[in-house]
């Protein structure tokens, strides 16, 4: 019997949920043999009819038509998985439920008796795909996905799935391309574990990926071959190769991800070993392959992935291997190692782009180096580089002094010195929960400044990567610990944006983290006498802005000055860190207000930390525009009061209404001057560059407003002067005209 059998290369899809098809005639005993065999493929479908589905009438009457109780076993439970769509077939999920409909109703007229429906765990897979106005109908052979191997069940192998790692090998070559004197060289310099090795091993020892299988989809299929799945099997295994050669290694450092991947090999029926790269272990190999999966990084771990890439380039020429692979979601590979690859294949991973990209020549006895301390120098992508890296440790020289005189851990270093390299670059030094000592955990935040639109995106890139290279080792902190935002010009409620932006797990889950305890990703820092939290990894902004250190500091003078109640209010509170200040200068009674449950969590942990806990220090979660407006119609009048506020801000929380500083900033400071006590003022700061107060209409209302920026920008930030505006608000003693 001959089946059309359509085997998807991968499950994922480029576009409308389709995956990539291909298609072929020949033996059942064929179709068992790329089940078994097959790195590639997610699913085999046997074709069992095409018929007209230009509505769902037709799809119904030709599916009911089917002898499917050839297909489908009295005693067997079956289900429809249905993908495409057309003009009058749009909801796979209908064509799903319609199709089982025909096929049931269809056998009962013929059988006299429905088949039974298990859509979790069916023996029989039907497969129905809309494509134009035809529906193809079939068998899927297989299952569970292809992807899914025995080895990782048995192993707990983690990393790059599977069938993409096939591919990454098979796009460089492997193992056919790059064996050295019968023994063949594999390298993985990955940064968190894969199944490249275990792959490259399957591969190298011919070894069918099915056969450790234990479940197939055609196993209680009418059709089902025993005699032909027999010899399919039998061929699979007579194509084996014995007594391979193979050396498996790892990076140094990577000892636990060795023990994972030969427990992996060994539950793949692979007597292979896996070495880690170490001193004793001679290297040198005149051929061979390097590999390194990037997949799980995002565009903001360029840090990191450029640490990846140098250690790669590194192990591979003192290896003197020449080819490299990567699997990654952006080109730079291509920009780092500086040469065009000889292969890529593009991909998705999810809704990720993924490039997997083969390398000819990973050594280039060319690339320019710099130095970042007097024994090490470095492989960069742009020359002048080098100017950054001598800038860069400068800085970090002069601003190191600075810090220890004003007894600060954590500030700016460097702050677009160089126009070309326009980051900036603010380190972060960690702080002992239990003893508020420093505990030597090192931070750095790069803020890219977007690159005008003449600039050459690829060299800003490649810039940008250098930076992420030069950075941490200059500033002794790890690459692990380099987190990168890009500043934009665009309007919004914070000056940085990043991809992929997501709060911690419980956070997600509408659930609350302790408030004594510190959030998921969360870190400790000191600054002026007091510790606060910090998150790099899953916030637009890590938890305090350092520019504001001064404008604390003056609050909490202000605080410790202040007569009478001692009330403090803070709007746009954000994580509360000058309500802490005011608290720790006195303030008795502390209102701290913002739109944002997260934020206002943060802000009591960080006031719980600090020793200021109880009912006089409240915490109001509302949209602050209306909630001060709503206070002034109240008797509840404060000393005073910071007001940070955001350039712009359109929270669907505001309703229809948005914010903008230079708009409405007149309107919100009179009424606030309207909520202070006699002597009171408040501190009002903005970072809109251009801003420029409406002092006609304030003095008319009875506000009047003193510009004190100047005074409180910290010497780390002096390059950038107008990185905030500042000003003291106070009702006037003149009567207001409004």
């Amino acid at each position: 019997m001959s089946h059309g059998i359509r085997a998807p290369a991968r499950r994922r899809a480029y576009k409308h949920g389709h995956a990539p098809r291909t298609s072929f005639e020949g033996e059942l005993r064929d179709a068992y043999g790329v089940c078994l065999r097959s790195h590639l493929a997610s699913r085999v479908v046997a074709v069992i009819a095409r018929i007209a589905a230009g509505n769902a009438d037709e799809l119904y009457e030709g599916a009911s038509d089917i002898a499917w109780e050839r297909h489908i076993p009295s005693n067997a439970t079956f289900a429809v998985f249905a993908s495409g769509t057309n003009a009058q077939l749009k909801n796979t999920q209908f064509v799903a439920m319609r199709t089982k409909d025909a096929i049931a109703d269809g056998m009962r007229t013929r059988m006299g008796a429905r088949p039974v429906v298990n859509a979790k765990s069916p023996d029989v897979r039907v497969v129905a795909h809309i494509a134009k106005n035809r529906a193809t109908l079939g068998i899927d052979l297989v299952g569970d996905p292809l992807f899914v191997r025995g080895y990782q069940r048995s192993s707990n192998a983690s990393g790059l799935r599977p069938d993409y790692a096939a591919a990454l090998l098979l796009a460089a070559g492997w193992p056919q391309d790059h064996g050295a004197e019968g023994e063949a060289t594999l390298l993985d310099a990955s940064p968190t574990p894969s199944t490249i090795l275990v792959e490259g091993g399957l591969l190298l020892a011919r070894r069918a990926p099915g056969l450790l299988r234990l479940r197939w989809g055609f196993l209680r299929w009418g059709l089902h071959d025993a005699t032909a799945w027999d010899a399919a099997i039998e061929q699979a295994r007579s194509l084996e190769q014995e007594d391979v050669s193979a050396r498996l290694l790892v990076r140094e450092g990577k000892g636990t991800y060795a023990s994972r991947t030969r427990s992996a090999l060994r539950a793949a029926g692979l007597q292979m070993d896996v070495r880690t790269l170490g001193e004793t272990l001679t290297t040198e190999t005149q051929g061979g392959l390097a590999t390194c999966d990037l997949s799980r990084m995002e565009d903001a771990d360029l840090a990191q992935e450029a640490s990846a890439l140098a250690t790669l380039l590194d192990l591979a020429e003192s290896m003197g291997i020449q080819h490299v692979a990567t699997a990654s979601a952006s080109a730079l590979p291509t920009a780092y190692f500086r040469d065009e690859p000889r292969l890529t294949v593009r991909t998705k991973l999810g809704q990720r782009e993924l490039l997997l990209s083969s390398y000819g020549h990973a050594c280039d006895e060319e690339r320019p180096h710099v130095s970042v301390s007097p024994t090490q120098t470095i492989p960069v992508l742009v020359p002048t580089s080098d100017q950054f890296a001598a800038r860069l440790k400068k800085a970090a020289r002069l601003r190191a002094k600075w810090a220890r005189r004003e007894d600060v851990s954590c500030y700016r270093v460097y702050d677009n010195d160089l126009p070309d390299y326009a980051v900036a670059i603010d380190l972060y030094a960690g702080t002992d929960p239990q003893t508020g000592m420093p505990d030597g955990k090192r931070w750095l935040l790069v803020s890219e400044y977007a690159a005008p639109k003449d600039i050459d995106p690829v060299l800003a890139q490649s810039r940008l990567v250098d930076v992420l290279s030069i950075a941490p080792l200059v500033l002794d902190v790890s690459p692990r610990n380099v987190f990168l935002r890009v500043r934009r010009k665009a309007r919004g409620g914070s000056q940085y944006a990043q991809e992929g932006r997501q709060a911690p797990r419980q956070q997600r889950e509408g659930e609350r983290p302790s408030v004594r305890g510190v959030a998921p990703g969360g870190h400790l820092i000191d600054e002026g006498g007091l510790a606060f939290e910090v998150n790099f990894s899953s916030y637009l902004d890590c938890g305090i802005f350092l520019d504001h250190r001064i404008t604390r500091s003056m609050i909490r003078e202000m605080a410790k000055q202040t007569k009478g109640s001692k009330r403090f209010l803070n709007l746009f509170a954000y994580t509360g860190t000058a309500t802490c200040y005011a608290a720790d200068g006195g303030a008795k009674h502390t209102t701290t207000v913002d739109l944002s449950r997260t934020y206002l969590d943060w802000a009591r942990r960080n006031m719980t930390r600090n020793g200021f806990g109880g009912r006089e220090h409240e915490f109001v979660q509302a949209d602050v525009v209306r909630w001060v407006n709503e206070q002034r119609h109240t008797k509840n009048r404060w000393d005073l009061v910071f007001c940070d506020v955001p350039t712009f801000s359109n929270s669907s929380r505001m309703g229809k209404r948005s914010f903008d500083v230079q708009r409405d900033h007149a309107e919100l400071l009179i009424d606030i001057s309207r909520l202070l006590t006699r002597d009171g003022v408040c501190v009002f700061s903005c970072n809109l560059r251009t801003f420029a107060p409406d002092t006609h209409k304030l003095e008319r209302a009875g506000v009047q407003v003193e510009d004190i920026t100047a005074q409180t920008i910290p010497e780390d930030f002096s390059r950038n002067a107008r990185i905030h505006h500042t000003y003291l608000v106070r009702r006037s003693s003149a009567p207001a005209q409004r």
